[in-house]
């Protein structure tokens, strides 16, 4: 991820940002889940309705 593409996405979820390629879209939404999986930390809503599932449909 450049530098510019990590400010623009500040401190918002994957509800509200993804990565610019569809490429990594997978990489991002399974880095996202280990980390809340790993610190036993829930999974929102809008997480996982806006777009969480539907980048980790990307998966192969």
């Amino acid at each position: 991820m450049s530098a510019a593409t990590n400010r623009s996405k500040g401190d918002q979820g994957p509800d509200e940002w993804q990565p610019p390629a569809n490429a990594y879209w997978c990489t991002y939404a399974t880095a996202w889940t280990n980390v809340k999986s790993s610190y036993q930390l829930t999974v929102t809503e809008g997480e996982k309705k806006k777009k969480l599932t539907e980048m980790l449909e990307t998966c192969s």
